[in-house]
């Protein structure tokens, strides 16, 4: 018989975990209360925990196409602002995919993701997922409310594509014209909670790795890769000959030189910058601009002093970067991470400058 452990995590680390154990039809089998003092005994147990939902970013966003890889750089991409004044490393996760619809996604610090399973090694378990309080609570039928649960100090609102864990004095600002239903009823409650725990709508340990963030620096980057993808739409005809300055225009020769140098198995009497463009324009990124871009700052952001130079993107053409970084195989590097999210970063000219190497390279549809 498949059975589950449900644990609900204490909003401080001194009081009790209540927990339930429940078979696959969500009937309750056992019940406790779980205590540093007083941990988890017996055979292991699929766990699930519900943890505060205070301390997770809940988001419902329109994702582009893609495999797992680039909907969390997406992900990521369409989350920055809110981040934007978070320094700790994070983790994303997200929810199931369901054909036009909004993604869930999930995003909280890894530090506490890392305090909630240490904890929970503490009582003796060792969690499979972790589930925030507020997304345990069912979506209303309605869009117009807003139902409300009870977690510690916290209260959990659920609507319409909306999950937040806040202060009880908060809840009225919050909710708006929305109407607050509040659920007090402790069985329904714990028929939530089983159900969710059965199965969960998000799992904040699937992650599949940790955006890393050195302060503020690493999301100000991207809100200045945010600014090229929107002015880049401007007539980019010269795919492969932005450099340093965004500004510059490079000359028709160095624009055919540049050309060929990224394909040489061009024709000797083609239009080697049309030729390109042509190339370029049918190896668009899957998933667009933002997604690419979201891509190579993430692979920048995992080698050590790389950094970027310029960028130039086309929603046709796909993203061109000028990159340093200090050394040769810091390339190969970049190229692996953004090969993992199903692309490809073409080296289309390297040279050394003062002790740091420089490339232009072309981020496209995978092989």
């Amino acid at each position: 018989m498949s059975r589950t452990r449900l644990v609900l995590m204490p909003a401080l680390a001194g009081e009790p975990a209540p927990w339930l154990i429940v078979d696959a039809a969500g009937t309750v089998l056992e019940r406790g209360l779980l205590s540093l003092e007083s941990p988890a005994v017996g055979p292991a147990l699929r766990t699930v925990a519900v943890v505060p939902g205070a301390d997770v970013l809940i988001r419902w966003l329109d994702l582009p196409p893609g495999n797992v890889a680039q909907q969390r750089a997406a992900a990521l991409w369409a989350l920055k602002d809110d981040l934007a004044a978070t320094p700790e490393r994070v983790r994303l996760s997200l929810g199931r995919a369901v054909a036009g619809e909004p993604r869930l996604a999930a995003v909280v610090s890894d530090p506490l993701v890392q305090a909630w399973t240490d904890y929970l090694t503490s009582l003796g378990l060792r969690a499979d997922a972790l589930v925030p309080d507020c997304l345990t609570v069912p979506e209303p039928v309605d869009p117009a409310v807003l139902a409300a649960v009870g977690f510690g100090p916290s209260l959990a609102l659920r609507g319409h594509r909306f999950a937040a864990s806040v202060e009880p004095d908060l809840a009225e600002l919050i909710a708006g014209d929305r109407t607050i239903v509040a659920v007090e009823d402790g069985a329904q409650v714990e028929r939530m909670l089983i159900q969710a725990a059965l199965n969960p709508p998000i799992d904040l340990l699937s992650s599949g790795g940790r955006a890393t963030g050195e302060g503020l620096r690493p999301w100000r980057r991207a809100m200045a890769l945010a600014a090229a993808v929107v002015i880049a739409p401007l007539v980019i005809t010269l795919a492969l000959a932005a450099r340093d300055d965004l500004a510059a225009r490079e000359d028709r020769r160095a624009s055919e030189a540049a050309a060929r140098r990224a394909f040489p198995d061009m024709a000797p009497g083609v239009d080697p910058v049309a030729e390109a463009e042509r190339r370029l324009a049918t190896a668009a990124p899957p998933g667009g601009v933002a997604v690419a871009a979201a891509v190579l700052f993430a692979a920048l952001e995992g080698v050590e002093g790389a950094e970027l130079d310029s960028l130039n993107a086309d929603p046709a053409g796909g993203v061109r970067a000028t990159v340093s970084y200090p050394a040769y195989q810091d390339l190969e590097a970049m190229q692996t991470a953004v090969a993992a999210a199903g692309l490809m970063l073409t080296d289309t000219s390297t040279i050394d400058d003062n002790g740091r190497v420089v490339s232009d390279v072309v981020i496209g549809a995978g092989a």
